[in-house]
């Protein structure tokens, strides 16, 4: 994949808004809108952009309580507890990492009770040997 200092700075516009018109991502990029337009189409040919997605308001996440929950678990257990993972809609990322943990799941709730249930939930899932949950105070940087 080849990925010119122009699409970095289309990709970086797209992530501060998904929805922006063409027009003005040419306008921004200083080029003409056609130009814009194949740099997306082959952006997302070459499986660059893989989707376009919603990103929730400050508002909405802020009466969320989101937590990291590191997991380690069973040997050969690892497609086994993803799959039984991604089917948690609280989930919103999972992460394999290396150190003491096998996985680093992102997770929020509306309720500190209802969070408390969900990590519940992630340590009695077959193959999950332990967890550590550290809540999120706050969002220091996001890009």
């Amino acid at each position: 994949m080849q990925v010119t200092e122009k699409d970095r700075e289309l990709l970086s516009l797209l992530s501060e808004n998904a929805r922006m018109p063409v027009a003005e991502l040419a306008r921004r990029l200083d080029l003409s809108r056609t130009t814009v337009q194949a740099r997306l189409e082959r952006l997302e040919a070459q499986g660059v952009i893989a989707g376009y997605q919603v990103r929730l308001s400050d508002a909405y996440e802020s009466g969320l309580i989101r937590a990291h929950v590191m997991i380690t678990i069973a040997p050969k257990a690892l497609s086994a507890v993803t799959g039984e993972l991604n089917a948690i809609r609280e989930v919103s990322a999972l992460y394999s990492v290396n150190g003491p943990y096998d996985l680093i799941a992102i997770v929020a709730a509306p309720s500190i009770s209802e969070l408390d249930r969900l990590i519940d939930r992630i340590g009695e899932l077959s193959g999950v040997e332990r967890t550590l949950s550290s809540i999120i105070l706050s969002t220091r940087i996001a890009r």
